[in-house]
């Protein structure tokens, strides 16, 4: 029994127990299931939307496809905008302020000026998680570049190198990991972002049915959907680690 079955094994058993704990505890009266649900109603609720009436899948496929273009609108300009700081370090230094300013914004608390300017369509809600990717990425950009270790540079023009073959064969290739940290963040505030915006006003998305269940105090539903984006979170997380890992074996 190696130990990555171990671990699995470990997790199981564990959330195994705390689901039967949560549902004997809702079914003797010590858990309240108009606050807390329960499993059975979470499952339920999850089988009928997602099997019997498949009214979810419309939802949960405007929330990824706002989340996705999102994260590459974002992720591309902010990349882009880093390297343009990296080249010309006195841009970086005149934008710098304004960045900072424009990044201490509340982006949530600005949404209803997007619903206003994109309307209530898939629009809205890529401006809102845009507005988060791109800093966030953008911020990991420039880090990743700045902290490139000076000893590389310096080896690299006593040898004779170019100052663009430096920053593509050198500067680049060492800031790609902590690029890479930006992206996966970024991704997971993508998902958070479009979700936020849909709990503001929205036509579809989960953001949107997780609103309508709260008003109604449907506590299963909206239990149901609280997991349901957790797992996506979660699952963004593994897969952009093992992206992460393939693209950078050579280190």
């Amino acid at each position: 029994m190696n130990k990555t079955f171990r671990l699995g094994l470990g997790h199981a058993v564990f959330i195994v127990a705390f689901v039967a704990v949560w549902e004997l505890a809702s079914r003797a009266g010590m858990l309240d299931p108009t606050f807390f649900g329960r499993p059975s109603g979470i499952v339920a609720y999850l089988w009928n939307g997602f099997v019997v009436e498949r009214n979810l899948w419309n939802d949960l496929f405007y929330t990824i496809l706002a989340a996705t273009i999102a994260f590459w609108a974002g992720s591309i300009a902010a990349v882009l905008v880093g390297l343009v700081f990296a080249m010309l370090p006195r841009v970086h230094k005149a934008c710098e302020p304004y960045l900072t300013l424009l990044n201490a914004m509340p982006r949530i608390a600005l949404a209803p000026l997007f619903l206003l300017w994109f309307g209530l369509g898939v629009g809205s809600k890529i401006a809102v998680a845009i507005s988060l990717v791109f800093f966030i990425v953008l911020s990991s950009t420039v880090a990743g570049i700045k902290g490139v270790n000076s000893d590389h540079l310096v080896l690299s023009r006593a040898l004779g190198a170019k100052p663009r073959d430096i920053f593509f064969k050198v500067t680049l290739p060492s800031a790609v990991p902590v690029i890479f940290s930006g992206l996966r963040l970024g991704l997971v505030y993508s998902l958070l972002g479009v979700v936020a915006a849909e709990l503001l006003a929205a036509e579809h998305g989960l953001g949107q049915v997780l609103a309508y269940l709260q008003s109604t105090f449907d506590m299963n539903g909206v239990m149901a959907l609280l997991f349901l984006l957790a797992f996506l979170g979660l699952s963004i997380t593994v897969a952009m680690n093992w992206i992460e890992r393939r693209l950078l074996v050579w280190q």
